[in-house]
């Protein structure tokens, strides 16, 4: 007699719920991690950016104006003689979600850096932070 071995529904049952919660539990874990290393990524990003920002204002003598923005570290802005970039290996890249870092000039003392954070808006809390130089 040929007896064909199987799993019963409650054994499939069991198991889906054991793998639920599981994933339930350690997903959350791993995504919170995905967004903090994110943090991480946007504050390396804008230290480089301000290293870059201070080769050049010892070149030039100040930072870019805000209307010249962190594309001054790549290429030589119209009407800037001392210019000795590119400052930068690489173009200006996006921040960790997608968005283009703000600058913004204060002053000849300061050069303002910004990301919006995860949820692209200004403010917030957590990951949803702004992340900026100041």
């Amino acid at each position: 007699m040929n007896k064909t071995r199987g799993f019963t529904l409650i054994e499939l049952l069991v198991v889906i719920v054991i793998l639920g919660v599981l994933i339930g539990y350690v997903a959350p874990n791993y995504f919170n991690q995905l967004q903090q290393s994110k943090v991480s990524v946007a504050r390396t990003q804008i230290y480089a950016f301000e290293n870059a920002l201070d080769r050049y204002r010892i070149n030039i003598g100040k930072y870019p104006e805000t209307r010249q923005g962190l594309s001054a570290l790549v290429t030589q802005p119209a009407g800037i003689v001392n210019w000795n970039g590119p400052y930068l290996r690489k173009a200006i890249p996006k921040d960790p979600w997608g968005s283009d870092y703000q600058y913004r000039k204060a002053d000849d003392e300061k050069a303002i850096i910004l990301s919006l954070g995860a949820d692209k808006k200004a403010g917030g809390q957590n990951t949803d932070a702004d992340i900026t130089n100041n």
